[in-house]
């Protein structure tokens, strides 16, 4: 039943993952933008949660009403950027992480390098969960895959069904084509890239629920932000979800029945075969979903 459990919470826990990557898969599959600044946005947002939720006395689940148009106006500024100096893929990598270091530097100064968490007062949903039969659910991340599924879900049904959609579809897989017919590759970015800000703001809060921030934590996440991008395959926003369930689930389980040390080796050794393999990702199948 620990194995069932571990599983589980997993699983939920696998959303955060999902919703940490969506951003980053997007932006890079359609705009061939790697966007590391997009682990500072998600800092940030965390960082902004733990503010409004300690200093103003905000639920913390309430201050996306904050942190989502923030983040969505930071998203597009910087993207306005990449564009307007003609930043390539691999520049954009570069000089993207040249900024993230910025980023990471400017919230050490303005809040400390030490630990900072919210208050049991303060954030309730830490410590409560729900209880089916011998099953434990976690709020917080309980909260996390409900979410990955709404936003990321509603993404996925707004980029088959809209037009804005399906020109960023076209826009991803042959843009002169695109540009041909009067997409405004510029207006689409921008839009892509604000709910990419957008997103990490809401995986922000969602961090900022169940853990103690520290601004080194940005560099902590690469790993697992990208296996999830790479195993669901870059621009695929159902495999992203897909994926970060599965890493998860995986490392959860493995957690518990090896131990936490080997949770890293069984992760890339699964991304080291992805890419052997399928180096397009488990899920993608060209183009962007």
């Amino acid at each position: 039943m620990n194995t069932v459990q571990a599983a589980l919470t997993g699983v939920l826990g696998g959303g955060l993952y999902a919703l940490m990557a969506a951003g980053l898969s997007i932006t890079w599959g359609v705009l061939r933008i790697i966007n590391l600044i997009h682990f500072g946005l998600i800092l940030l947002g965390a960082y902004l949660t733990f503010q409004l939720t300690s200093s103003w006395g905000m639920d913390p689940i309430l201050t996306v009403v904050v942190t989502v148009p923030a983040l969505f106006a930071l998203g597009a500024a910087v993207q306005w950027g990449f564009d307007r100096l003609g930043i390539s893929e691999l520049n954009s990598l570069l000089l993207s992480f040249g900024l993230l270091i910025v980023i990471v530097q400017g919230i050490s100064n303005l809040w400390s390098a030490d630990y900072q968490q919210m208050t049991e007062a303060d954030n309730p949903y830490a410590t409560r969960s729900i209880e089916v039969g011998s099953l434990v659910f976690p709020v917080n991340t309980l909260l996390a895959f409900v979410l990955a599924l709404v936003l990321i879900g509603g993404a996925h049904v707004a980029l088959q069904r809209t037009f804005t959609g399906r020109a960023l579809r076209a826009f991803a897989q042959d843009r002169a084509i695109a540009a041909a017919f009067g997409i405004d590759h510029r207006r689409i970015g921008l839009l892509l890239a604000g709910a990419a800000g957008a997103t990490a703001a809401a995986a922000g809060m969602l961090f900022a629920l169940s853990n103690a921030l520290t601004p080194a934590t940005a560099f902590e996440w690469f790993g697992t932000v990208f296996a999830v991008v790479i195993l669901g395959g870059i621009g695929h926003l159902v495999g992203t979800l897909v994926a970060g369930l599965l890493v998860g689930a995986v490392g959860a389980v493995v957690t518990v029945v090896v131990s936490p040390a080997a949770e890293p080796f069984v992760l890339f050794s699964v991304i080291i075969l992805v890419l052997l393999l399928r180096p397009q990702g488990l899920f993608a199948h060209g183009g962007t979903r």
